[in-house]
């Protein structure tokens, strides 16, 4: 087995921890329910695609190094916080009107947006969350060993397997999600309901990520 490469042991203990940690809610979750229900099942699955590359590009930069240098900087790690809380009070905003409208009947006498800007949505809100960054920090490390040789290839490699076991869960996210979707347009009580519940998630992660700090 390449020196890359973590142990069985590693890899299955990982895998648990991920799992456990996947299912726990935040904010990509709700921005892959919210896209799903309000605009399909395509745009549902783009905004998971796209999560799952802001994850991708997390862990690439932890296992360069890159995130400890943003982290041990106040004022970059301050820009992300800023920034994460921004957009994500903008994606509150965006449900917020969603909920004012209603859902449609029919998603074919809406106008959804392109479906690359569900794919950003979902690049962004885990690349500007500054929760990701410290958690990839505290939590890869701790299945590598710091003066191992090959810790950067490892941390890697674990990264990859996060999103390997990430994605799937997203894709189940979505599909019961489209589900639901069908009989929440039959309601847009309902539907508005859900939609100002999606606008409070950010906007209650927003505050999160304001007060998140660098120190782990």
């Amino acid at each position: 087995m390449p020196d890359f490469v973590p142990s069985l042991a590693t890899i299955f203990t990982f895998a648990l921890a991920s799992l456990v940690l996947i299912v726990t809610p935040g904010p990509d979750m709700a921005l892959q329910l919210s896209r799903t229900i309000n605009y399909g099942r395509g745009h549902g699955l783009a905004a998971a695609l796209g999560s799952n590359i802001g994850i991708l590009v997390h862990s690439t930069l932890v296992a360069l190094g890159i995130s400890v240098l943003i982290v041990a900087a106040p004022m970059a790690f301050l820009a992300l916080k800023i920034a994460g809380a921004l957009y994500l009070l903008f994606l509150a905003v965006q449900a917020v009107r969603a909920g004012a409208r209603g859902l449609q009947l029919s998603l074919a006498d809406r106008k959804p947006p392109p479906l690359g800007q569900s794919f950003l949505a979902g690049v962004m809100i885990n690349l500007l969350n500054p929760k990701v960054v410290l958690f990839f920090i505290t939590f890869l490390p701790q299945f590598v060993s710091a003066e191992d040789p090959a810790a950067s290839g490892k941390l890697f490699v674990l990264g990859a397997e996060f999103v390997l076991i990430y994605l799937p869960c997203c894709l189940l996210l979505v599909l019961a999600a489209d589900r639901i979707a069908l009989l929440l347009r039959t309601s847009r009580w309902v539907a508005r309901t859900l939609n100002y519940g999606f606008a409070a998630v950010f906007a209650g992660f927003a505050a999160l990520i304001l007060t998140s700090r660098a120190q782990h």
